[in-house]
């Protein structure tokens, strides 16, 4: 691509700066505006600097990837209702046989959870269950909170709705929810293996410290916590003892509230009716109301029910090769219809800041890909980064790892996944496919490199900070000491099994 007038590379230059500088430091003194105005203030800029047309702005905005995100983010609020994280919170700490299991455990369902309903969701619903685990083993929680980052980063490159970047990649790469799956499970699988090697490996001596006796005030996974979602159905009183224990309390209690008896039998005889009216009307009361916890409970399962077999019908879905944009927000309005009660509390937690944000950034993207500054650069590395070799595939990959570190991810992938994909297409159409995989794998694996790598890091470290009575604070330097040999050797092995 040619390079632009020489104005509007300096302003085109300058827009992308600004945004980089508030995406990547979004508190900086002179501008504390955040990532979210500051992906506004560098689409506006692209605008008002004549880099793009307004129209050209609003047709770069992938309204695609920007389906999926809501219909997917919908879907995963009615997960969270139907209680399918306590279940795998519940799963992590179930006939634990010591800290290594959990953390095996943890590697297994934070991957398996961020490849079904996103990375980000994943972390923010299980940190609380992890550092519950920790306390459980008496054992510092960095481990068990880096386990949970890193597999939820590397579980998230399975699928097009594990991560954004991967949306960006199905949908650009016109790649099938299945074809993209089947090209990647090998590597993630043993992504996930290796990485949990890694960690116990690391952390032998720490993870090997005898468990202290439990005391009974200190549970890891408090059957409160886990089971809240749970619940009873009323036992049914029994008539034919009214010497149980029920009975004389409910005697005593009527008994109490009776006048009296101040007339002899006759006045005798009228109180005990009157104590065998009270006491018929209060098993009554019992009974209306345990037949009424009882329909609500099965209710409540028949409800979590459809959910889970919505959810599935839309896996399904995507796999039999379906807009994958229309059948996850065709999903999230039949959850809508089927919970039959206003959805604005569900809607309201889906995060539209993060929609605002990327609409922001596919206008900056597009606009300084026309200043003709990332097209001169990938012509430069692309001899070397050919994907037809080894070398250059080693390349290809220290270019994402890097760059995704300084940048973002998915700003990475919108800069260089046509290009990329375009190289390789000379090759062959297959090595096309490889490439937009190649480039899915590794900029979602290079999000473990450092705490700053991913927003999935960055949010176990806050839950973690603010858990009520939990708090912990994952350091940078912690993350980073296991982020960079995890993130290579995880990186490496999957480079060798994508297909």
């Amino acid at each position: 691509m040619a390079w632009a007038t020489s104005v509007n590379v300096v302003l085109g230059s300058l827009a992308f700066t600004i945004f980089w500088v508030l995406a990547v430091f979004p508190s900086i003194p002179f501008l504390p505006i955040g990532r979210i105005a500051g992906s506004l203030l560098g689409a506006m800029l692209m605008v008002i600097f004549r880099i793009i047309t307004p129209d050209q702005a609003y047709d770069a905005i992938d309204r695609q990837v920007l389906g999926l995100l809501f219909g997917t983010m919908l879907v995963s609020v009615y997960l969270e209702r139907a209680d399918m994280f306590k279940y795998l919170g519940k799963f992590l700490s179930w006939k634990s046989k010591g800290a290594k299991d959990s953390i095996f455990r943890i590697c297994l369902i934070s991957a398996i959870s961020s490849a079904l309903f996103t990375n980000d969701t994943a972390c923010i619903v299980l940190t609380e269950f992890v550092l519950k685990i920790a306390r459980q083993h008496n054992l510092p929680p960095h481990p068990f909170l880096l386990a949970l980052a890193s597999s939820a980063n590397i579980g998230s490159s399975l699928t097009p709705i594990g991560n954004p970047q991967n949306l960006v990649i199905a949908v650009q790469g016109k790649i099938s929810f299945r074809n993209f799956v089947m090209g990647i499970l090998p590597a993630m699988l043993l992504g996930v293996v290796a990485n949990g090697v890694i960690l116990i490996c690391m952390y032998w001596r720490l993870l090997s410290i005898p468990k202290d006796e439990e005391d009974e005030t200190i549970k890891l996974v408090e059957e409160d916590d886990l089971n809240s979602h749970r619940f009873s159905p009323a036992t049914m009183l029994h008539f034919t003892s009214l010497s149980s224990p029920e009975c004389n309390s409910t005697m005593e209690a009527i008994n109490e509230q009776s006048p009296p008896n101040i007339n002899g039998n006759m006045g005798t005889t009228s109180h005990n009716a009157t104590l065998v009216e009270r006491l018929t009307d209060a098993f009554s009361m019992e009974i209306l109301e345990g037949n009424e916890d009882f329909l609500l409970g099965w209710k409540r399962m028949l409800w979590k029910s459809c959910v889970y077999l919505v959810t599935i019908g839309m896996l399904i879905a995507f796999l039999m090769g379906l807009n994958m944009s229309w059948t996850a927000i065709t999903a999230a309005l039949a959850l809508v219809v089927l919970d039959f009660k206003d959805a604005r509390s569900c809607l309201e937690k889906v995060s539209y800041l993060l929609l605002i944000f990327f609409c922001g950034m596919f206008i900056i993207v597009d606009g300084f890909n026309k200043t003709g500054i990332p097209s001169t650069l990938w012509d430069l590395v692309e001899p070397y980064a050919k994907i037809d070799r080894v070398s250059g595939i080693a390349v290809l990959a220290i270019i994402i790892l890097i760059l995704s570190n300084l940048a973002s991810n998915v700003t990475i992938v919108l800069l260089l996944g046509a290009k990329v994909a375009a190289s390789a297409a000379l090759i062959s159409t297959t090595d096309e496919k490889k490439a937009w995989l190649i480039l899915a794998w590794v900029s979602t694996t290079a999000g473990n490199l450092s705490l700053l790598g991913s927003a999935a890091n960055l949010i176990v470290c806050e839950q973690a900070r603010q858990a009520p009575n939990l708090g912990y604070n994952l350091s940078f330097w912690s993350h980073l000491k296991f982020g960079v040999p995890s993130t290579l050797i995880v990186t490496a092995i999957g480079l060798t099994l994508i297909r």
